[in-house]
């Protein structure tokens, strides 16, 4: 029997579409370390699939076509939508980031809940939220800063 999730593959992995797949690819393999898992270049040379590894998930990658609702966000004028990925070094991560084309929307700092991140928008639009674990805090501790912020 075929199993419903395949291994190898997350419960949940996201897919991205980006005028400029080929580019897109190289960029996440420098910034994240990803490998290339897979391919499928269509005929008109654009790549039509691709999937990257990312530490235990899975990015797949195509370029836009607009007839499979497969749009970019710069094609949708931005997205609501951030990728968040865990890394060793959020400092490192988010400069190579930037010195590879990204904005900085957020320098990496440290969060009351026990991650340092900072945030991103790729050169395709994409938005990414970089973090490294630096503290364990409890839940009763997050609730406690959070009411504190809050008034």
């Amino acid at each position: 029997m075929v199993k419903a999730q395949p291994d190898g593959y997350p419960t949940v992995s996201a897919s991205l579409a980006v005028d400029g797949a080929a580019e897109a690819l190289e960029y996440y393999k420098k910034v994240f370390g990803a490998t290339e898992r897979m391919r499928m270049p269509a005929p008109d040379g654009k790549i039509a699939h691709s999937e990257l590894q990312i530490g235990d998930s899975v990015v797949m990658v195509s370029d836009e076509y607009p007839d499979f609702h497969a749009l970019s966000p710069r094609s949708i004028g931005g997205t609501p939508v951030s990728l968040s990925v865990y890394v060793d070094d959020v400092d490192a991560t988010f400069a190579a980031a930037v010195e590879a084309g990204a904005q900085p929307l957020r320098e990496p700092e440290d969060q009351f809940y026990g991650d340092r991140s900072g945030h991103f928008e790729d050169p395709w639009g994409h938005r990414w939220s970089v973090t490294t674990h630096i503290k364990d805090v409890s839940v009763e501790e997050m609730q406690r800063m959070t009411a504190e912020m809050s008034g």
